[in-house]
């Protein structure tokens, strides 16, 4: 059972010690407290976990400072969407809203290679009216030869830039929990002038000690993504391990699964399961077209199929794109051959915003079908 307690909950009041010395006391229940901070009001979440079920919902609801109690109802504890769970469907951070209603895309470099790739990235991106990107410091590689990223050695040019041209949150993967603490270091000392999404990568889905670890930590918003070799269901688990440990802040990425069937594209594209982590959970889904496909291929219309997927996406309800630009593809040290031309970034922006609005007119219509 989760408690939702009135907004701005003061910890340090009577009424609050009261409440938790009341539940403290009731047998076999353990209890885990959550807090969402947003930018205008503090959300106060107390889990009831073990033997709930002889614990009246209406009794929970009149206990001092509860505004609504939550029977859960799926296996997703603190994610999961539950029956009567009116708790929201997004999180606030460096002044954009992620949730369940909104789209953002995260166009940049899949590996950070150089101060002037970025600087083109950054500046392209300001130029076209985006505030997010992604850049990639860390990289895990199936070949332990493979280029692993220029680590926490380009971050200080990466968030410095961030902050000269605008960008307001990077998506950044960390395999460890020493690149958070790197992370954090790195910000501080150039002044705070972006914000990071900490990004756990399909090989790390199921780390979870990784994934306790970045739950742990409240500051970052975390984009988990699917496992390649694992069930949706193992996936969303994972997911809840973060927000388990107190992290809900949580955005879910599909970016295709590990098998031959998707040939020729490097993975098979799962953008169908938009829809379903949207009605089984309440966190917002990412798409990831560029490891989904994994070339610059066109179909006989002229169309890359990169764009063709994102679309597919973008109109099954998709929240968040995470796609790879580079200024020379060619040259670029990670997945070179999945990247767009930064000149390509106007058209994959109108493309997508087609795809949107198409996404929007099928909500209408969808709601003027089931009233009559």
């Amino acid at each position: 059972m989760i408690l939702i307690l009135k907004p701005n909950t003061d910890t340090e009041t009577a009424e609050y010690k009261q409440l938790i010395s009341y539940l403290s006391a009731l047998q076999n229940i353990e209890l885990r407290v959550h807090q969402e901070r947003g930018a205008e009001r503090t959300l106060t979440e107390i889990h009831l976990i073990g033997n709930t079920a002889a614990l009246s919902v209406e009794d929970m609801k009149n206990l001092p400072g509860v505004e609504s109690a939550v029977r859960v109802s799926e296996e997703y504890r603190v994610l999961g969407r539950h029956k009567a769970d009116n708790r929201p469907n997004y999180f606030d951070y460096q002044g954009l809203r992620f949730g369940q209603d909104s789209l953002h895309v995260f166009a940049g470099l899949c590996a950070v290679d150089s101060p002037e790739s970025v600087e083109k990235m950054m500046k392209a991106l300001r130029d076209n009216g985006q505030v997010c990107t992604r850049m990639g410091a860390y990289k895990p590689r199936t070949s332990p030869y493979s280029f692993q990223g220029h680590g926490k050695n380009c971050l200080p040019y990466v968030f410095e830039l961030a902050g000269k041209y605008g960008i307001k949150v990077i998506a950044m993967e960390v395999t460890h929990e020493s690149h958070v603490d790197e992370i954090n270091q790195a910000l501080d000392s150039s002044g705070q002038p972006t914000g990071v999404m900490l990004q756990i990568g399909t090989r790390n889905t199921q780390n979870f000690e990784l994934l306790k670890s970045v739950g742990r930590q409240q500051e970052f918003p975390v984009l988990l993504k699917r496992g390649f070799g694992i069930t949706l269901d193992e996936s969303l688990h994972a997911a809840e391990y973060l927000a388990s440990e107190g992290n809900q802040r949580v955005i879910f990425g599909l970016r295709g699964m590990k098998t031959n069937i998707g040939d020729p594209h490097r993975n098979f594209v799962d953008f169908a399961h938009v829809p379903v982590v949207k009605r089984l959970t309440r966190m917002p889904v990412c798409i990831d077209p560029s490891h989904s496909v994994g070339l610059r291929s066109t179909g006989a219309e002229g169309i890359l199929d990169v764009m063709h997927v994102t679309a597919q996406g973008v109109i099954a309800g998709a929240n968040m794109i995470l796609v790879d630009f580079h200024p020379q593809p060619s040259k670029a040290l990670v997945d070179g051959p999945q990247a767009l031309l930064i000149s390509e970034l106007p058209y994959f922006l109108e493309d997508v915003q087609i795809a949107r609005e198409a996404y929007e007119k099928r909500k209408t219509l969808a709601a003027r079908s089931s009233a009559h």
